[in-house]
């Protein structure tokens, strides 16, 4: 097995402040013996970069947060699962529940999820928001929806659906989802396949919206660009699909990058490209819950994209991005990614769109939902938990 110790850190805050060193962290046996395509795929080299981290607790109290932003005058908008959008000042203080937010299923894994700002929110005020919708009959299916915030942040106003999965599912789970753009007009919805073997298939069919990568204008009109605009019996607003259940994205040099939980192994890695099959749940590198195959118990196939980069056993990925600030140097272009399971941050060395190395950082966070940099380029994570919270990750001084 490869071995690789972690950074110690500090952590500080208004709850306590106290001195930790993470343990030494080790993969784990895999979970099936198939074999990468491709070397590169999987088990880069792990390596510590020598940072040693502190952390400050900016925010608790917050219920199952899932997204954040930060607000350009400063402050954060979080989302919390079972249906409320805050604001975080500053200072840490928390606002009431904010106005104007859809009615959300608020089970299981269900919930209001992702929240992004508008290209132009400076101007627009416009906020993104996707979140598991009742749709009726006992229903849900992962939608996405803008609305107007005010100036003292207390009300969503005019919210409008942009986007509905469809059919409407049974099952509360994999709803995915994240909300990116591209910066040239176009809005990146993640969804989700419902995870029962009823529903997972739907991944592989383009008359459902399961497991896809949706693309759309801002205003949620229909690209002419987008692959299946023009085939029969495919929904336009697909860009790609046969994925799982992808809880992260993000824009990286101009391409769409997704990260999807597998089932047990096979956390996927994914560069995405318009009208591309990802295999799901045809090929995996995982296995299902019971240790049996899934589909044929093949990680190939003719016709279906290989990943970039695979995990066996899982980091059960939440938010990622990419590191683009001046607080951590020796991390400019270098890929974060929350972590559900074990817990922590993983930090990915992306070369030339090869996973090169692996870093694990403050695995005492447990359950890391999402992330992003703050205005003055330090790290931002929160924690999906009862008690939720809020951290600032900055470099010891």
């Amino acid at each position: 097995m490869t071995v690789s110790r972690l950074i110690c850190f500090t952590v500080t805050g208004a709850l306590a402040t106290s001195a930790a060193c993470a343990q030494e962290f080790q993969r784990g046996d895999r979970n099936t013996a198939l074999e990468p395509q491709n070397p590169s795929q999987f088990r880069a080299a792990l390596k510590s970069s020598g940072i040693t981290l502190e952390q400050e607790v900016i925010a608790e109290g917050l219920e199952h947060p899932w997204g954040i932003e930060v607000l350009p005058e400063g402050g954060y908008l979080v989302t919390e699962r079972p249906g409320r959008l805050r604001h975080v000042a500053t200072d840490g203080t928390l606002s009431d529940p904010i106005s104007g937010v859809p009615e959300v299923v608020a089970q299981d894994q269900g919930g209001l999820l992702d929240v992004a700002l508008a290209p132009d929110f400076a101007e627009s005020r416009r906020v993104y928001l996707s979140y598991a919708k009742p749709v009726g009959d006992g229903l849900s299916a992962t939608a996405a929806a803008y609305g107007t915030l005010n100036q003292d942040m207390t009300a969503l106003e005019d919210v409008t659906d942009i986007f509905v999965q469809s059919p409407g599912s049974t099952v509360d789970k994999h709803f995915g989802s994240r909300v990116v753009f591209d910066g040239d007009g176009h809005v990146y919805i993640t969804t989700g396949e419902h995870s029962s073997p009823e529903y997972r298939v739907y991944a592989q069919d383009l008359d459902k919206t399961y497991g896809k990568v949706i693309r759309l204008t801002l205003d949620g009109e229909v690209p002419d660009g987008n692959p299946f605009v023009d085939q029969e019996g495919a929904m336009p607003e697909i860009w790609s699909y046969g994925h799982r259940n992808m809880q992260g994205a993000m824009m990286r040099d101009g391409e769409l990058w997704t990260i999807e939980h597998g089932p047990q192994g096979g956390d996927e890695l994914n560069k995405i490209e318009p009208g591309t099959n990802y295999g799901w749940p045809v090929i995996s590198y995982g296995q299902n819950y019971s240790g049996t195959d899934i589909g044929e118990g093949i990680a190939a196939k003719d016709g279906m994209a290989q990943l970039v980069y695979f995990w066996d056993p899982v980091i059960a990925p939440g938010g990622m991005l990419t590191y683009e600030g001046d607080v951590f140097s020796d991390w400019q272009d270098d890929v974060f990614i929350g972590s559900l399971y074990p817990g922590g941050i993983v930090r990915l060395d992306l070369e030339d769109g090869t996973v090169v190395a692996e870093e694990r950082l403050a695995m005492d966070l447990g359950r890391v939902r999402d992330l992003e940099v703050d205005s003055d380029g330090t790290l931002l994570a929160i924690t999906d938990t009862d008690n939720g919270v809020l951290v600032r990750l900055s470099p010891q001084s």
